[in-house]
């Protein structure tokens, strides 16, 4: 479901939407259809350069690169009193393409434009667990269950606040059950791993 996931991440972009994690139910085939790769082409590349601002008003650089240093942390559009200001994920593909749409509801959507993405494999809250200054306790995440429809999706670089460095939380061991594939591209950090640690904390 690679391309119709793409199509829907796209999709959303155009139309303006805030992001959301992408869960545009509502597209339809015509609609994700109507997105147009020219050449029928996506493009690969080996790194993605995030820039930010540090707290001391310094420009700062992050270069992104499945194969070295792929973790990334994300605002999270999660409103709710309690929830977790951030979301991480870790990039295992950095592509862009040239596209247009035909679709009536996209502004302009018939010129051709070069549209950027991220293939990422999402991180999850530990459930029951608390972090924060006042418990002296770093954020404590997981990867997501390769069977959940949202475990894999796309980022716009653009959403993306800076990379991030994971601890593994080595007392909580490792598990091939997040991911029964014992070779898969969403491993392609240690490619020959089989299987995935547990949890990790978010360094700070």
């Amino acid at each position: 479901n690679f391309i119709p996931k793409l199509q829907n991440h796209l999709l959303g972009r155009l139309m303006g939407r805030e992001f959301d994690g992408d869960t545009h139910e509502e597209f339809t085939d015509d609609d994700r259809n109507s997105i147009r790769f020219i050449g029928g082409r996506i493009y690969s590349t080996q790194t993605c350069k995030i820039y930010y601002t540090t707290y001391d008003l310094q420009r700062q650089c992050d270069t992104i690169n499945p194969l070295a240093h792929p973790d990334i942390m994300l605002r999270s559009p999660v409103v709710e009193e309690g929830a977790e200001p951030y979301w991480y994920a870790r990039v295992i593909g950095v592509y862009h393409a040239n596209i247009w749409a035909e679709n009536a509801a996209i502004p302009g959507g018939r010129n051709s434009r070069r549209m950027d993405f991220l293939l990422v494999r999402w991180f999850g809250d530990e459930p029951g667990y608390c972090s924060g200054f006042r418990r002296a306790r770093l954020p404590k995440i997981g990867f997501v269950e390769s069977t959940d429809e949202f475990a894999f999706s796309f980022v716009d670089p653009a959403n993306v606040i800076r990379g991030c460095h994971l601890i593994p939380a080595f007392n909580a061991g490792r598990s091939a059950n997040l991911l029964p594939h014992p070779h898969s591209i969403a491993r392609c950090l240690n490619p020959e791993d089989v299987d995935d640690w547990l949890n990790f904390y978010v360094n700070m």
